[in-house]
C-alpha cells in the first residue's frame, strides 16, 4: 500500500511541475554489516572442573554441555544484556595488555564464545572462558593451562554476533561459525576445480 501511495504523491507532484530534490548517488550510505552491541569487560579463563565450578562442572547454568572451545560464562549482572544463548566475539583493544593479561598467548584460542555460563554472584562486569584441561601453552617459562596463561584481562571489548539455541549449542569454532553466519558452509562456496 505503501509503494502504491508513493507512486501516486510523485505522479501528482511531475503533473504540477514540482521537483524534489533527490540525494546523488555519492551521498547514500549502505552498510551491509549490522550493528552489534559492544560492552567493554574484565575477561578471565576456567576450566570445568570442581573447584572452579561447582559439584556438576560439565553442566553450564543454562543446562548445556561444557564444550570448552565454544563456551564462555558471564557474571550475572551482565543477564540482561548477555542471556544465554549470546554469540559473542572478542575484540582486543590498546590497553588490554596489563600486567596480568595473557591474552597474546591464549587468543587463538578464544574465537567466538557462547554465553552458556553464570559466574559467582560476587563478580561484576566480567566474562570468564571455558579452556579444555588438558592444552598447555607457555607463559612466564612455563607450560600451564590457558585458563591461569589468560590470567586476568582488564578493558577487553566483547561485540554481540548472533544468537543460538542453548539447546543446540555447537561443539566446535567451525560449527559455531556456520551457526551464527561467520563461515559459509562448504557446498555453499565456489571451488576452482580444473578438468
Amino acid at each position: 500500500m505503501t509503494g502504491l501511495t508513493t507512486t501516486a504523491l510523485m505522479g501528482v507532484f511531475l503533473l504540477q511541475g514540482v521537483t524534489l530534490p533527490i540525494a546523488a548517488a555519492s551521498d547514500w550510505t549502505v552498510s551491509l554489516e549490522p550493528s552489534y552491541p559492544a560492552y567493554t569487560v574484565r575477561m578471565t579463563g576456567y576450566n570445568a572442573v570442581p573447584e572452579q565450578t561447582d559439584s556438576t562442572p560439565h553442566i553450564t547454568a543454562s543446562g548445556a554441555y561444557t564444550h570448552s572451545e565454544v563456551v564462555a560464562a558471564r557474571s550475572i549482572d551482565l543477564a540482561d544484556e548477555l542471556p544465554f544463548g549470546t554469540v559473542i566475539e572478542i575484540m582486543p583493544k590498546v590497553g588490554t595488555s596489563t600486567p596480568n593479561c595473557g591474552l597474546g598467548v591464549v587468543q587463538e584460542g578464544i574465537g567466538l564464545r557462547v554465553v552458556a555460563d553464570s559466574m559467582h554472584p560476587r563478580k561484576r562486569n566480567q566474562i570468564d572462558i571455558l579452556f579444555d584441561t588438558e592444552t598447555k601453552v607457555h607463559a612466564a617459562g612455563k607450560k600451564v593451562n590457558r585458563a591461569i596463561a589468560l590470567g586476568v584481562c582488564k578493558d577487553v571489548e566483547i561485540r554481540v554476533v548472533g544468537k543460538i539455541d542453548i539447546k543446540d549449542i555447537p561443539e566446535t569454532q567451525n560449527e559455531l561459525r556456520l551457526a551464527v553466519g561467520r563461515l559459509e558452509r562448504a557446498d555453499a562456496q565456489p571451488l576452482a576445480l580444473k578438468k
